[in-house]
């Protein structure tokens, strides 16, 4: 029997939103739709305003990214680009000192995405514009769903790897290894529509998991030929051990969850507090195998993402066990 499947149908964006400031700028400054639009363009947004003054003016979002703690100028509108809205930009990242900007339209002019990759190649690396499309789609009669397409996104992912590997030539050939795997890493998972840090020549990669100071890490070990993906707890609004025992008294379930175990390590004597899964025996060296390592990496990047995010986000102080006595840690 032939399975039956839908078709996708676009939906207009003012079927939904009628008004960009009344209805789409809320709307984007959501959690789950914010979270969405930082993972399309690599960053880990949290937000800081909305209608955000700017002299007379007022830009539609700012959010800070919690891996750089720099300014991120959001900008929007519910129909094609103009130079009414290049305007507005290059004015609020002035006056915002926002180095990062995120402009999202419904189509992108080829005139202004080549304003957006030029704007990309004349400055320093620590400025980025980004370009985004947002459709809306849908199933029979499902709700509409939002999808959110990078036309133009900063040189540095060209540009990083450049300046990078400059830098690696002088050092050691580790360095140079690992900017090459996060390279390719990297190109691995824009193939697959899927977010990822600048390249680099260190051993570990940062993904957002939906609170400032909470971050997971895929980590490459060339000297061992292991893998390992971690979660690193260095927050600075919670009690960092309380979480870490928190978190730990439920390994049972997010190991079971999981569907592997992890190891827990509190780092007594350090700031922050670990929890690690480790890949061994990767024959690192062997090119041919590294999507293999690209997909573990992100899966188990995925996987672990899905179990923490819904236990970090909600936390607060009231739910943690007190860190002056030993830890009570459930069978796991």
């Amino acid at each position: 029997m032939a399975t039956e499947l839908g078709t996708l149908q676009r939906v207009e964006l003012r079927e939904v939103w009628q008004h960009e400031e009344y209805h789409f700028t809320p709307w984007l400054a959501e959690t789950g739709n914010l979270a969405a639009l930082s993972d399309a363009v690599g960053l880990d947004l949290e937000l800081m305003g909305l209608e955000v003054a700017v002299g007379p003016y007022a830009a539609d979002l700012v959010c800070m990214d919690a891996m750089s703690n720099t300014p991120v100028l959001i900008e929007n509108q519910l129909a094609k680009t103009d130079h009414n809205h290049l305007g507005q930009i290059l004015t609020y990242a002035a006056g915002l000192e926002a180095k990062t900007v995120i402009w999202v339209a419904s189509r992108f002019t080829d005139e202004h995405r080549a304003a957006i990759d030029w704007l990309n190649e004349i400055t320093h690396e620590d400025w980025q514009f980004f370009g985004l499309e947002i459709e809306l789609w849908r199933i029979g009669a499902s709700p509409p769903a939002p999808r959110f397409n990078v036309v133009c996104r900063p040189n540095d992912w060209s540009r990083a790897v450049r300046e990078e590997a400059a830098k690696a030539e002088g050092n050691s050939p580790t360095r140079s290894f690992q900017l090459r795997f996060w390279t390719s890493f990297r190109d691995y998972r824009a193939e697959r529509k899927q977010g990822a840090p600048k390249p680099s020549a260190q051993s570990w990669q940062s993904f957002r998991v939906g609170r400032t100071g909470f971050q997971l890490e895929g980590v490459v070990r060339h000297s061992e030929q292991k893998l390992a993906v971690r979660l690193y707890i260095n927050c600075a609004d919670l009690p960092i051990k309380g979480v870490f025992r928190y978190l730990e008294a439920r390994q049972g379930e997010i190991h079971a969850a999981l569907g592997f175990p992890l190891v827990w390590d509190e780092l007594p004597e350090g700031k922050g507090s670990v929890v690690y899964v480790v890949r061994d025996n990767c024959p690192l060296d062997d090119e041919a195998r590294w999507p293999d390592w690209h997909e573990w990496l992100s899966a188990t990047i995925a996987k672990m993402d899905s179990v923490f995010r819904p236990l970090i986000r909600p936390l607060q102080p009231a739910d943690l066990p007190p860190t002056d006595g030993p830890a009570l840690v459930a069978p796991g």
